[in-house]
Parts: structure tokens; C-alpha cells; sequence
């Protein structure tokens, strides 16, 4: 089973953070590989249960359902439900955790998954740094650019 942990330390308090992370439609607007995204059926994007559909830059489209959501925790949870990428059983977590020194926000982002064995090093490093990395970085540039 591929595991994948990866965590950040955010210059920007954790409600700036939090109020771009939890919206479950929003990763268009500030995550590079995703090009548009959109909730099926015009939910709520922080309705349990609710699917985003996003289309990447790459042409690709996936689906992705919420499955868990708590603003007093800052954390949400959420699984694939349909990928190209053959990952299975895929999913994270996200966590927000204030860094009181400096008002700065820990990011904690994990996800379990089952790939095939051959497939397991190199997707583990894919989603790894160009997800979840990409993710971090994206949102240093968006938090800068907003203040």
C-alpha cells in the first residue's frame, strides 16, 4: 500500500489558509495542474458527500468525493473515485494546525492508496511532488499575490 506524507510550514495565519483550502471547488484558482473544476449536481462544494470533477492541465479528468469537512479542526478528507492515473483505494487527509510562533499555518496533507507493484515508486513520487508539493508552493504564490 503506497503511503505518502507531506507537511509545510505556510507564512499566512491558519483561517487564510483554511478559508482557501476548504473550498472543495476552489483548487482551480490556485493549484497549477488543475485547469477547471466543478461540483456535480450544483451542490454545496463543502457538502459531505458532494463530487468535484476537475479537468487538468494535461486534458485529463478525474472525480473526487468529500468525505469528511470540520472548520473547527481545519481538516477535510476525501477519496478518488475516478483517475487515469491507475491509484486505487486513494484517500487523503489534510490538516491545518496553527504555528503560533509567527502566526504561521503547519500543513499536513497524507493519503494511502494500492497501485500496482510496478507502478508504486514512481506514482508515490508523482503525487508526492506534483500534487501535494505543487499543491504547497501554489499556495505561497496565491496567499502572496492576495495580500
Amino acid at each position: 500500500m503506497g503511503h505518502i506524507v507531506k507537511s509545510t510550514i505556510l507564512d499566512a495565519p491558519t483561517g487564510a489558509v483554511w478559508n482557501v483550502l476548504r473550498d472543495f471547488n476552489g483548487h482551480d484558482r490556485w493549484h497549477p495542474a488543475v485547469a477547471t473544476s466543478t461540483i456535480e449536481r450544483a451542490q454545496a462544494s463543502d457538502k459531505i458527500g458532494c463530487i468535484r470533477r476537475f479537468k487538468l492541465q494535461d486534458g485529463s479528468e478525474l472525480r473526487e468525493q468529500l468525505l469528511a469537512l470540520s472548520d473547527l479542526e481545519q481538516t477535510f478528507s476525501y477519496c478518488l473515485l475516478d483517475t487515469p492515473i491507475p491509484l486505487f483505494n486513494y484517500v487523503a487527509h489534510v490538516r491545518l494546525l496553527p504555528v503560533t510562533d509567527g502566526d504561521r499555518t503547519f500543513w499536513h496533507w497524507e493519503s494511502r492508496f494500492t497501485t500496482r507493484p510496478a507502478d508504486a515508486e514512481r506514482l508515490t513520487q508523482m503525487v508526492a511532488e506534483q500534487i501535494y508539493q505543487a499543491g504547497f508552493d501554489a499556495i505561497r504564490r496565491h496567499l502572496k499575490e492576495a495580500a
